[in-house]
């Protein structure tokens, strides 16, 4: 009797680590679509800083704007 309950319990142990086993791989497998798609977006981006920079857009000069309209000109 104790080793068919043995071997039960080894089975239902299995079984739980194969469940664990495919959690791990799916979880494994959105990870890396994430950072394919972060490493798509980073490309994209920098496409576009590049085309705007080659308009002559600047960070700074872009700040300054930003701030400028923010503050009220009294005469």
């Amino acid at each position: 009797m104790a080793l068919l309950e043995s071997k039960k319990i080894a089975s239902q142990y299995q079984k739980e680590a194969d469940k664990c086993n495919s959690g791990m791989e799916t979880c494994e497998e959105a990870r890396e679509k994430a950072e394919m798609a972060l490493v798509a977006q980073k490309k994209h981006s920098a496409l576009w800083e590049q085309r705007a920079r080659q308009k002559g857009w600047n960070e700074g000069l872009a700040k300054s704007k930003k701030q400028s309209k923010g503050k009220v000109h009294t005469a």
